[in-house]
C-alpha cells in the first residue's frame, strides 16, 4: 500500500520546475513541490515539513505531526514502503513500467 510519508524540504534544486530536495528518514531525493508554494518565493519552503506521495509534496505539515507521523510509520514498518514515493513507480501488477 503506498501512503504519503512525511519530509523535510532542505533545498530547492530548480525553481522552474518546482523542484525541491526533501529528507525523509535520512534519505534525500528530488520530489515537486508545485503543490505547496502557493505563490511563495520557492526558498520560503526550505525547513518546512511535506506530506510526500509519489514523488509530489502533497500539503504541508507542523513539524510535531510530520515527527508523530514519521514514528508511526516506522513502527508500522510503511517506511520500507519506499516505491510508493517515487514518480516512475509503476501500477500494481504492471510489470513493464
Amino acid at each position: 500500500m503506498c501512503v504519503g510519508i512525511p519530509g523535510q524540504i532542505v533545498a530547492i534544486v530548480d525553481a522552474a520546475t518546482d523542484t525541491a530536495t526533501v529528507e525523509i528518514g535520512g534519505t534525500r531525493r528530488a520530489i515537486n513541490i508545485a503543490c505547496v508554494v502557493e505563490g511563495r518565493p520557492h526558498a520560503a519552503c526550505v525547513g518546512e515539513w511535506v506530506l510526500v506521495h509519489v514523488g509530489f509534496a502533497m500539503s504541508r505539515l507542523d513539524e510535531d505531526e510530520a515527527l508523530k507521523t514519521l514514528e508511526l510509520l516506522q513502527a508500522l514498518g510503511e517506511m520500507n514502503e519506499e516505491p510508493c514515493l517515487r514518480q516512475d513507480t509503476p501500477a500494481r501488477g504492471d510489470r513493464h513500467g
